[in-house]
């Protein structure tokens, strides 16, 4: 099995992404974008998806609309994504190295998960492997007004916890949140992306 290294510590909290970080659920979710923006004529290449994994919903439908001159709208999309997306929730499986973590430090430390996911799918997510109970606290899309790359999510969920941001230990998968985790002085581990995980796997 992979392992994560994680930098010395130690640390008061563990924050963590969602998608692809506690849940294997990027690919799940480009099928439900692909699906959805089919119905618009609208394209979403994988490399750009991966690239703008951890931003809100609407922001991504915002930019593809500006970037192929379209006019979809937001809201109504981003509901379809969604539902898109249960459809396919049940086959989801979680990032084994990132789960380890949770279990071997569950209720040693608090937990706080920090997505640019709706509330919704986070909690559907977590519910879908039986975990939602070990995290004192969600940080979603819509709780914040920054995204990722900003530091507001993972402050935020510093701040709920009652935890200093150096004393906090971010679990990422993107580059994005990884930014948004160094600017808020944060340490962080990379979660390795799918593809990247199949390579080492099958080396």
């Amino acid at each position: 099995m992979i392992r994560l290294e994680l930098p010395p510590g130690p640390f008061d909290a563990y924050l963590f992404d969602c998608d692809g970080t506690i849940v294997d659920s990027m690919p799940l979710h480009y099928v439900a974008w692909n699906r959805t923006l089919a119905e618009w004529n609208c394209t979403f290449p994988e490399d750009i998806f991966y690239a703008w994994g951890g931003r809100p919903v609407a922001e991504i439908i915002a930019d593809l609309n500006r970037e192929q001159g379209l006019s979809m709208p937001i809201e109504q999309i981003a509901k379809r994504k969604e539902a898109m997306y249960f459809d396919v929730l049940p086959t989801i499986q979680p990032i084994h190295e990132v789960l380890e973590h949770i279990h071997l430090s569950h209720g040693k430390i608090p937990f706080a998960v920090v997505s640019g996911s709706t509330r919704d799918s986070v909690t559907a997510s977590l519910k879908a492997l039986n975990i939602l109970d070990r995290f004192e606290t969600l940080v979603c899309a819509g709780d914040y007004k920054q995204g990722k790359p900003h530091p507001e999510p993972f402050l935020m969920a510093a701040e709920r916890l009652g935890v200093a941001p150096e004393r906090c230990l971010v679990f990422e998968d993107t580059e994005m949140g990884i930014q948004s985790a160094t600017a808020a002085g944060m340490a962080s581990v990379k979660v390795l992306q799918p593809w990247e995980r199949k390579a080492l796997v099958t080396a």
